[in-house]
């Protein structure tokens, strides 16, 4: 039995909804029901939107969308390593103005989470910590550490000062309801053990010192120090409990999917799964829960973490591109509105709990004054239909049906009446007339290098200003060797910390390797053509993002650390690794600065018939004007390898399309638990074929396309689409 939700719900709804924040000076407090702005209990519905991951251009429409979607809240994390690219020198502008993306979320009526951290992990490149503070003397991450703590605590009252002077806190009259100290600690804790304790007890007492006037929380901390209060992450969180009965039980990421990895299938969750899992952490008492990611955007530059894709798309309700998501934007926009007619009820009373069956419950908000009911199916198999206070109700499996005067159905988890969108990519009929440059393949002789003996770590020599680090040396063959005469060719092998790795000889491309998420090391063991005389060996090693997220993983290497070693010489196999090597950091066309509006003028580019085609490290360029409209715009490189992509010298990302998606992308039912691994895409394809490129980024003629090929690839084949819903 039940029904669609009736025109007096949405009266009721309007009533209860339409009211914007006000710029008074509020109170924020909370008590075991909930948070509690200027003296009123409040179940709010939150999502994440990361500002770096869009542009300001894009903002307002992401936000008023998420408030169209029945969002209260926008989360959103505080990103160090933009904000400090080198000590005690900020940046703030750009994609990287908090102030403004505050602002925008103030203008629409909502409110802000600041997740300060500032330990991000976000799949975002070293976790959000800026890579020189891994060379701080005498430093250890995220432990009870001198150099670190005294890092932390500069960079937190930074931000916090900046948001106090804005006036942007609740008690200010501002936006910021809520903040966080660290990041999903828990599990670090657990694992280094007491120093772990006595750091979550300094950062805890450092965050309330800074009397920010609004909650703080930690996210998977157990044990969160009063009055901090810890927080739930994860696919579903309807048996978590806080670690006092004085705390509010607050979800703050609820998974909306999963990121992408390069050689990776794409994950997706269904939206049924998803309103299932928010109706029964409701249903137990849950008061506030957050979407991770509500719109998870772009990798643009070097952001993405190590093998994350540049798409941080995470099947969100709003697309990469910031279209909904259908029907998972409309069917949770209608779950929002029924859960705020059981608001009244919700903050009220605790719900009494009984069972309905096997696998079925009900779990009741009856006060004075209202009463809302949840009927639970927790079968992943069978509908079954029970009795309620007389009356019968069916409930499909795995879902919730949610009554908010207790009688009526006003929406079921499983039943989606919104329909759903297919997201299509129409080219533009833009032509791109190509010219290339042939990335020279360096003799270690070059301009800009040196020598040290044995091989060193990349990111200690490049410090992530480039994915790329040469490693030079000479192999000097005599005469009297006896592979010259049998053809038998030596076996080189190296030994790499990873990403990936092209190796050359004598100029010469004599293969690739790469690694994987899962095993980023890697080994290259090829027999290699040699002659007598003194014979090239260059490695070029490229990083593909740094780790952001292990234990202490500032101590993790990067590079070709080897052993390296030539087998099948006279004397046996050779131990290269403590030779003297050369190095240079970067590729020389970053030096001549092809990637920007500009570049090196006195240059010679190749254009027609000339333009390298399936050629290693090659620079390709091209000039286009903006199509007509206001459709999202994206670049196909499925024709491409590896590498990565400037339009008028913005940093599109790494594009990737060569490594093709490995997994199971069988047919995916809603019901049952899920996980990451559980619903994919794309097996066989590219992880990530499309790649964003914002419009505000472009001018109406001239434009200017620059790509950056490792692998080799066919350009012509690059093409420029509109994102549509259809």
């Amino acid at each position: 039995m039940g029904s669609r939700l009736r025109d007096k719900g949405w009266i009721l709804l309007v009533i209860l909804c339409c009211s914007s924040i006000s710029s008074v000076k509020g109170a924020v407090s909370y008590d075991h029901k909930a948070v509690i702005i200027n003296g009123q209990r409040r179940i709010l519905l939150s999502g994440s939107i990361h500002y770096p991951r869009s542009t300001p251009e894009m903002w307002s429409d992401l936000i008023q969308k998420a408030k169209d979607g029945g969002l209260d809240v926008i989360q959103t994390y505080v990103f160090w390593n933009g904000h400090e690219p080198s000590p005690g020198n900020y940046y703030f502008e750009d994609r990287y103005d908090l102030v403004r993306f505050i602002r925008v979320v103030q203008k629409a009526g909502l409110y802000v989470h600041l997740r300060i951290g500032p330990y991000v992990c976000a799949e975002w490149n070293f976790g959000g910590f800026p890579v020189w503070l891994k060379y701080v003397p005498g430093i250890a991450f995220r432990t009870n550490n001198g150099p670190f703590k005294a890092a932390m605590q500069k960079f937190t009252q930074k931000i916090v000062g900046m948001m106090k002077a804005e006036k942007l806190f609740e008690t200010q009259g501002g936006p910021i309801i809520l903040s966080q100290i660290e990041n999903e600690y828990g599990p670090v804790e657990w694992e280094i053990g007491a120093p772990g304790k006595a750091y979550t007890k300094w950062a805890a007492e450092m965050a309330v010192g800074l009397s920010t006037g609004v909650p703080w929380i930690m996210c998977k901390q157990e044990d969160a120090p009063g009055p901090i209060i810890d927080t739930c992450n994860g696919f579903y969180c309807e048996n978590f409990k806080p670690n006092s009965d004085n705390k509010p039980k607050m979800w703050t990421e609820n998974w909306t999917g999963w990121f992408t990895e390069f050689g990776a299938a794409v994950p997706y969750r269904p939206v049924e799964d998803i309103a299932f899992s928010v109706a029964r952490f409701i249903q137990n008492g849950g008061s506030f829960v957050n979407y991770y990611m509500y719109h998870g955007g772009t990798n643009f530059d070097r952001t993405a973490g190590e093998f994350v894709a540049t798409s941080y798309d995470y099947d969100a309700p709003l697309d990469e591109y910031g279209l909904p998501r259908e029907p998972k934007w409309s069917h949770l926009r209608e779950l929002h509105k029924v859960i705020k007619l059981c608001e009244p009820a919700l903050v009220s009373v605790d719900p009494t709990v009984t069972w309905l069956g096997a696998k079925q419950e009900a779990h009741v908000f009856k006060s004075k004054s209202s009463c809302a009911a949840f009927l639970s199916n927790y079968d992943p198999d069978s509908a079954v239909r029970v009795t309620f206070w007389g009356l019968p109700y069916d409930l499909p499996p795995w879902s919730v049906s949610i009554l908010p005067d207790c009688k009526t159905v006003y929406h079921n988890t499983a039943k989606v009446y919104a329909k759903g969108v297919h997201m299509n990519m129409i080219p533009t009929g833009v032509h791109f007339s190509w010219e290339s440059y042939n990335e020279e393949t360096l003799s270690g002789n070059d301009d800009g290098t040196f020598t040290l003996n044995g091989l060193v770590e990349q990111i200690s020599m490049t410090r992530d200003k480039t994915d790329y680090l040469w490693y030079f040396t000479d192999i000097t063959i005599g005469h009297d060797e006896k592979f010259l005469k049998t053809g038998d060719n030596p076996l080189l092998t190296i030994w790499s910390a990873g990403h990936a790795l092209h190796v050359f000889v004598n100029g010469q491309l004599a293969g690739t390797v790469y690694g994987s998420l899962d095993n980023p090391k890697l080994t290259f063991s090829q027999k290699i053509k040699l002659y007598a005389g003194v014979n090239k060996l260059a490695l070029l090693s490229v990083a593909v993002g740094l780790a952001n997220v292990g234990v202490h993983f500032e101590t993790w290497n990067v590079g070709v650390l080897g052993p390296v070693s030539l087998k099948g010489m006279n004397s046996g196999t050779w131990d290269m690794s403590k030779w003297k090597w050369s190095y240079k950091i970067g590729l020389k066309g970053e030096a001549l600065s092809l990637h920007t509006v500009t570049g090196d003028s006195s240059l010679k580019w190749v254009a027609g018939s000339l333009v390298a085609k399936k050629q290693p490290l090659t620079w390709y360029k091209a000039t286009f004007n903006t199509p007509a409209g206001n459709e999202p715009l994206a670049l196909d490189m499925n024709t491409m390898g590896k590498g990565q992509i400037w339009i008028n010298g913005r940093n599109i990302g790494r594009h990737w399309p060569g490594y093709t998606a490995r997994g199971n992308c069988g047919r995916c039912s809603y019901t049952g638990t899920f996980t990451e691994k559980k619903c994919l895409s794309n097996c066989g394809e590219a992880s990530q074929r499309w790649y964003h490129v914002p419009r505000s980024w472009l001018e109406p003629s001239g434009n200017r396309l620059v790509v950056l090929e490792e692998w080799g690839g066919d350009p012509y084949g690059i093409t420029l689409v509109r994102r549509t819903n259809a």
